[in-house]
């Protein structure tokens, strides 16, 4: 095995002190942050930087303080702050490339109205592409992967280019033993807390008052799961979030609400099921049902994934190596294992 080191030097022009120290982070943070998760050495003065590492890597190094450096330009007589969190996707996205050919992604990009969404990675590039070529389509992994982000993205991205007449967003509404009931306020206000990040999402994309006008025209509907019973959804793009708490009845309930020129985006993690003992998850049971349907996708997504602070992976993993240890083969990771398999051998 070769370990042959090689030493690339890159000077970042234009020279300018303020933008050099917003790449570089408050005592060097984001240098570090490259160092660690690439594996080179970074050594620097004013504008000169000298990358030692695997050629490989170097090139990589290389390649990311240059598009970091762009993005510190001054907007408006300031120069914007580098934070750890956009180098650490920045990382992700040049490990993705490594994997996919970059003439591909630019499809999977998903427009709205406050900008372009573009998958970090091979699993979300897979996610997103599976979402356009299936009427249904599962998204299962831990959370920080992306899955109910992407799912109201493409949805916004549907309504926008009129594929669908509205957006249906829904989850269950009682989680972790917890009963609405004991919530203060009427209905709306009990119900509101649990659909929260689906709110965010979309508050994001398309901004809060725009977002107001739809609901009020009922062109996107945030409900609970309880209220899609005796319902056909036409025409409609529909999310399912936190499907993990739904019961096996749920599950099937919202499935076949399913109308004609409908979408529906399933997203859960097998691994923080909140339904009581022995009540199995409608979403595990769905997936060893369906897994021979062949108009149904299903995508997993592993700690390996998460696009959240870099900590959040190794919770993730963490919590799985623990479960391991105490339950052996029974573990949550390894159920989520076994169910891909299932997926693989059936299909």
């Amino acid at each position: 095995m070769s370990n042959k080191l090689t030493t690339l030097n890159l000077y970042l022009e234009p020279a300018e002190t303020r933008r050099l120290a917003s790449l570089c982070g408050p005592f060097d943070d984001n240098i570090k942050q490259l160092e660690r998760r690439i594996g080179v050495e970074i050594n620097y003065r004013d504008n000169h930087f000298q990358i030692v590492g695997s050629p490989k890597n170097c090139l990589t190094a290389n390649n990311l303080l240059k598009e970091l450096y762009i993005e510190t330009q001054t907007v408006k007589g300031s120069t914007p702050d580098l934070e750890p969190d956009r180098v650490h996707i920045a990382i992700q996205e040049a490990v993705a490339l490594e994997f996919n050919p970059p003439g591909d992604d630019k499809s999977l990009y998903i427009k709205t109205k406050r900008g372009v969404i573009k998958p970090r990675n091979s699993s979300q590039s897979d996610y997103v592409s599976h979402i356009s070529q299936y009427d249904i389509t599962f998204g299962i992994g831990p959370a920080g992967t992306g899955k109910t982000y992407l799912a109201v993205a493409t949805a916004v991205d549907a309504l926008e280019r009129q594929e669908v007449r509205r957006i249906l967003l829904t989850r269950p509404a009682v989680e972790a033993g917890e009963k609405l009931g004991f919530l203060p306020g009427d209905l709306s206000q009990k119900v509101d807390p649990y659909l929260r990040p689906l709110y965010d999402a979309l508050f994001e994309m398309l901004g809060f008052e725009k977002v107001e006008r739809l609901i009020e025209r009922n062109v996107i509907e945030v409900a609970p799961l309880a209220y899609m019973r005796g319902r056909t959804l036409n025409d409609a793009f529909i999310i399912l979030d936190e499907s993990q708490n739904t019961s096996v009845e749920q599950m099937k309930m919202f499935l076949t609400r399913i109308g004609f020129n409908s979408k529906a985006v399933i997203t859960g993690d097998i691994t923080q099921v909140d339904l009581p003992k022995h009540q199995k998850s409608g979403l595990r049971h769905a997936i060893e049902v369906l897994s021979q349907v062949e108009e149904i996708s299903f995508n997993f997504f592993q700690a390996k994934d998460i696009v959240r602070h870099p900590v959040v992976a190794r919770i993730v993993e963490a919590y799985e190596e623990h479960e391991f240890k105490l339950h052996g083969s029974h573990n949550s990771k390894d159920n989520q294992h076994q169910l891909q398999e299932v997926i693989h051998n059936e299909s």
